[in-house]
């Protein structure tokens, strides 16, 4: 099955590469539609197979390699990586549908936009560390060219840049992976959460210090992020979709396999440091998404906010934290995704991104109606309004998070609050007031912009729909999720203690994920004032929510 997953986006690749004749940019994207369509029915199919009861990993495949260098085809699916690689289905469907029907060079575009699809998904999938390795490094080149070739006016320096930190990346994982096997004596890069259990604690202190600069390059935090907000910029709309809102999970979900599960005891030494790493992160992004005037720039710096909020949760080491850490990434994926791809029909349709020009963009006659409200029910799912998939992944974070890191987690509170500050000033500058996208047309003509197509429409609708639909209904996914995350949190050998207030000490075992979803839905975030009390009512480790 899973094996299925990888063949069908590689075959539409090498049918694309490979078709007979002149192929027409028309034609590559009907055919890499058809494709994805193919791989995201799989996904979904995957997902209705999926065991809840069991926790562990499912749909195993295993074939012998390179025996002598310990790589072998282990493949496998979680609730950690289940969700991701059906995002990835539906987000790489959702690019090629949002890309041009006159793409230059259509027969490598559709091909490489291909081939990270399908190197994404193994890397969600892979269960052996060099397995991994090899599809983490396979959309490497893929995405570099496809910045350079179809990117904006300094798309050379951005591919470049971006292809730089992430070789930085990849080193570093390489060697930490390397020195985990050699170290800890295995006879192959077989992954197993108890692969550094024995190791002295110096030793796990250095392979994870390797892991979290390398794939905190990936996420990317604070100051390892310089290349996000080039490499977005110059990416057409469709690769910003795919970086946004799948690729920057790469580290996310990799940093929270490998290095929370692999190195808890060091992980949870270094966990108050992380968090205090985390809210800088929020707060830098934050700010710096202020001080932008590009619209594409401030959703990148955005990005670099939002995903500090992964770190936070992870840090706190707790069963509710650990499901906050995961549907942080989900969230994040698509709101970022259905941001971008408002702003990129925003550009097409005026040519600019420029705050301090556009004005008006919601002028239900002559502007842009659809794709106005669009943004700004992106933005409200961004800053945490309730009855949407942002609040309940924000609050799920900040419920997890505050009883382990209190000060970090009221300060990355702060963070959502400027989020809604600098995504205020995006949509009362973009989108009210008289309608115009120059200057000049703000001072003498009332231009009339062309009418949103179907093609930009349908995607946007569809994301539009499931930050209402996991805002409303977090369930779906949490039920994915939380078998996974508990079953991690009890492998942990040593356990993160609580705030060092008397009213946190209870412990977190018997606390339901789930029944902490279900009640939020109904609350505000100004409520996570109430935890305190909630678990003062803990007593032999039951909790009652």
């Amino acid at each position: 099955m899973l094996s299925a997953l990888l063949l069908i986006p590689l075959l539409g690749a090498l049918a694309i590469g490979c078709w007979p004749g002149k192929l027409t940019s028309e034609r590559a994207r009907t055919v890499s539609i058809a494709f994805l369509a193919v791989n995201l029915i799989v996904s979904l199919y995957l997902l209705t197979q999926f065991d809840l009861a069991v926790a562990g990993l499912q749909f195993k495949e295993s074939l012998p390699w390179l025996e002598t260098l310990g790589l072998g085809y282990e493949v496998g699916v979680d609730g950690l990586s289940l969700p991701l690689l059906i995002i990835n289905s539906l987000l790489s469907l959702v690019a090629v549908y949002a890309s041009d029907t006159d793409t230059p060079r259509p027969r490598l575009y559709y091909s490489l936009l291909l081939v990270i699809t399908f190197a994404v998904a193994g890397a969600f999938v892979a269960q052996n560390l060099l397995l991994f390795f090899i599809f983490y490094e396979l959309e490497l080149i893929p995405l570099y060219l496809l910045i350079a070739i179809w990117g904006g006016a300094q798309r050379g320096y951005a591919a470049t840049k971006f292809l730089i930190y992430t070789a930085i990346s990849g080193i570093l994982i390489l060697a930490s992976f390397l020195g985990l096997v050699w170290l800890s004596g295995a006879s192959s890069f077989d992954y197993s959460a108890t692969m550094a259990h024995g190791l002295p604690w110096i030793q796990q202190a250095v392979l994870l210090v390797a892991l979290l600069i390398g794939f905190g390059i990936k996420i990317p935090l604070f100051p390892l992020h310089t290349w996000l907000p080039d490499a977005h910029v110059q990416a057409s709309t469709p690769i910003s979709v795919l970086l946004a809102g799948v690729l920057l999970k790469l580290g996310t979900y990799g940093l929270f396999r490998f290095g929370v599960c692999t190195f808890s005891e060091v992980w949870v030494d270094l966990a108050p440091y992380l968090a205090w790493w985390a809210v800088v992160s929020v707060l830098y992004g934050s700010l710096a998404a202020i001080a932008q005037t590009d619209m594409k720039k401030m959703v990148a710096y955005s990005s670099v906010g939002h995903m500090g909020y992964v770190l936070l949760a992870a840090s706190a080491s707790n069963p509710i934290s650990f499901v906050g850490t995961v549907f942080q990434m989900v969230s994040h994926g698509f709101i970022s995704a259905l941001l971008f791809l408002v702003v990129g029909v925003v550009y097409k349709k005026t040519g600019t991104r420029d705050l301090n020009v556009l004005r008006g963009l919601l002028n239900p006659e002559r502007g842009l109606p659809l794709i106005g409200s669009a943004m700004v029910l992106a933005v409200m799912a961004s800053a945490g309004i309730p009855g949407m998939v942002g609040f309940i992944s924000e609050f799920i974070v900040y419920r997890g998070s505050f009883v382990s890191f209190a000060p970090q987690t009221l300060l990355c509170l702060l963070g959502s609050g400027l989020t809604a500050v600098y995504f205020l000033l995006l949509v009362n500058r973009a989108f009210f007031g008289r309608l115009a996208t120059t200057t000049k047309q703000a001072v003498e003509q009332d231009p009339v912009l062309p009418v949103v197509t179907w093609q930009d429409r349908i995607p946007v609708l569809t994301l539009v729909g499931l930050l209402f639909l996991f805002g409303l209904s977090p369930s779906w996914m949490t039920r994915w999720i939380e078998p996974t995350t508990t079953t991690m949190y009890d492998a942990m050998p040593i356990k993160l203690e609580l705030s060092i207030h008397p009213a946190y000490r209870h412990p977190l075992g018997n606390i339901s994920a789930a029944e902490t979803v279900v009640q939020t839905a109904a609350v505000g975030v100004s409520d996570l004032a109430d935890v305190p009390t909630d678990l003062a009512m803990c007593s032999d480790g039951d909790c009652a929510l």
